[in-house]
């Protein structure tokens, strides 16, 4: 109860000082409606919150959070597929021209990979974790299977945000708005030690640094 009604307590807090300040711009979201330029897929850790790393106000980043940001190839016969829907409305309801699959270091998810998980309460779980097998074959088979587990999983982390990439161009309408140059898809990754996003270059098949690639040149 403490931890909920320190938040509860939070909110009075926010009211009070940030809505009070952006009254006028929060309500302008109310009466026009939102217009984001981007959708974030993040990973649901609760170290990564994406508008707080990217310093992004409310209405500019459409946010999609699950663990190990993962996204599920298109299946429109799938039951259930929360990260595809919020993929449909950003994409043809909001038409954002950005879609951001940002990773992150220490991400649980890629860690679980590498895991025996015989609970056997993680159903889900278990066969959500095969988004990302694809990607730990490739560092395994890049590094060897006697590489050190932090090289393992910082390798996985990175080649699981092109995996992901690769499922997200599998969606007819993404792939047909990146061919005529509407949509622009980026891989991120975010390090929870330094605060840093370093973000994937396609044509040198590298994550550079902000600081020593300044792409905004």
């Amino acid at each position: 109860m403490k931890s909920v009604k320190a938040l509860l307590e939070g909110n009075e807090l926010f009211q009070k000082s940030y809505f009070k300040k952006h009254e006028e711009q929060l309500l302008d979201l109310v009466t026009h409606g939102q217009h984001p330029k981007a959708l974030f897929i993040g990973c649901a850790d609760s170290r990564v919150i994406p508008t707080l790393i990217t310093n992004a106000p409310p209405g500019q980043l459409f946010v999609l959070r699950n663990v190990g940001n993962f996204v599920a190839p298109y299946k429109p016969d799938a039951d259930y597929h929360a990260t595809a829907s919020g993929i449909e409305y950003a994409v043809l309801e909001l038409n954002v021209s950005d879609v951001i699959i940002c990773g992150h270091t220490h991400c649980g998810a890629i860690a679980a990979l590498y895991k025996d998980l015989n609970n056997e309460l993680f159903i889900h779980s278990k066969k959500w974790l095969t988004l990302g097998r694809k990607a730990k074959e490739l560092a395994v088979l890049s590094l060897g299977k006697e590489a050190e587990m932090e090289k393992l999983l910082a390798l996985t982390e990175k080649l699981s945000i092109l995996s992901q990439i690769e499922n997200l161009m599998t969606y007819p309408y993404v792939k047909e708005r990146v061919d005529n140059g509407t949509l622009h898809i980026h891989g991120w990754m975010y390090d929870i030690e330094s605060g840093e996003i370093e973000y994937y270059d396609p044509d040198e098949h590298q994550f550079y640094s902000l600081k020593d690639n300044n792409i905004f040149s």
